[in-house]
């Protein structure tokens, strides 16, 4: 008799665990997933999210809704990578600040590491770009599902700036990278790390004198409220990550893994193209508004960034650094 009983209950136990245990379903409604980031609800990012957004409902058969929220609404980039790695949030669209997370990273914000726009995409959409997914897969627990590009980053100020030589004593905000403190000391600035939900109020007080950023982030972000030149120094060819919280991918069945995946893909498209056929107009409605943008010659600035190169290659992984330089 108890042997039977104990039969019974094993196979209770294992039917409720198999109630609990279960890819999710949607009887109650669409699994609602959040995406952050801390770009204005003009920038491509946002924009490129949103279309992220309508392609998972679409792929998915209204199983899936991703709510964007834009301008740090769910935390800064730091916030928004740890809220990830414990499933709070489910998707991100990080870039520097990984670094924080899986150190390597930081050699992809040296100024002047990538020649152009081409050589950036020959890295991050080869097998560099695929090594450096897993491996934040492995040691953050966030995956990577695409690599989203951006146009340079350029500096902004309240004087010209023509030489290293006009950068001395100007407080310029920064990432909290490493790479881009050094880099930017290196070429004559006082940097000052600093979330970039604070830029705006920092450069109104005079906190802060300069910022860095590319053409649509400065712009949805109003900078030029508080900024009157544009130094095109195309200091960095960076990109966007868009992530999702290995947390919330193991909570997804199989095809609403495969979903998500191709929805990337197509964002990825979308906004790739988007950011690139933006940047002219911006560059337009900035002039109109009073920005007054100055080119430079780059070659000094590039020659004093370039003088921390071999510090954090050797710091951060000399062989990523060599496999970057050597791609066409």
């Amino acid at each position: 008799m108890w042997k039977r009983l104990a039969v019974v209950m094993v196979a209770a136990l294992l039917i409720v665990s198999a109630l609990f245990i279960t890819k999710p379903n949607t009887d109650e409604g669409p699994i609602k997933l959040r995406l952050g980031h801390i770009t204005g609800e003009s920038d491509p990012w946002h924009l490129g999210a949103l279309k992220f957004a309508e392609l998972v409902k679409e792929k998915t058969g209204g199983e899936i809704e991703v709510e964007v929220y834009a301008s740090s609404m769910l935390g800064n980039d730091r916030d928004l990578i740890e809220g990830m790695q414990i499933g709070s949030v489910d998707f991100a669209l990080p870039a520097g600040v990984l670094s924080n997370f899986y150190s390597p990273y930081a050699i992809l914000e040296l100024p002047y590491l990538f020649r152009d726009k081409q050589h950036l995409e020959n890295v991050l959409y080869g097998d560099v770009g695929n090594e450096l997914k897993q491996s934040l897969l492995d040691n953050a627990e966030v995956r990577g599902l695409e690599f989203w590009m951006r146009t340079p980053r350029e500096l902004t100020a309240n004087k010209k700036i023509e030489t290293p030589n006009d950068l001395r004593g100007l407080k310029i905000r920064v990432p909290e990278i490493p790479a881009s403190i050094a880099a930017w000391e290196a070429m004559g600035a006082t940097p000052t790390p600093m979330a970039f939900g604070e830029v705006y109020s920092s450069l109104q007080t005079g906190v802060i004198d300069a910022q860095e950023n590319p053409v649509a982030f400065t712009a949805s972000s109003k900078i030029q409220e508080v900024q009157k030149y544009m130094m095109m120094t195309d200091h960095v060819y960076g990109y966007v990550m868009l992530a999702m919280s290995e947390v919330t991918y193991q909570r997804l069945n199989e095809s609403q893994r495969q979903a998500v995946e191709e929805a990337a893909k197509e964002a990825t498209e979308y906004e790739n193209q988007l950011v690139f056929e933006q940047e002219e107009q911006i560059i337009n409605e900035l002039k109109e508004f009073g920005t007054e943008f100055v080119e430079v010659d780059k070659g000094p600035f590039e020659a004093a960034a370039k003088s921390v190169h071999e510090r954090f290659a050797n710091m951060y992984g000399r062989e990523l650094y060599d496999k970057i330089i050597n791609t066409p």
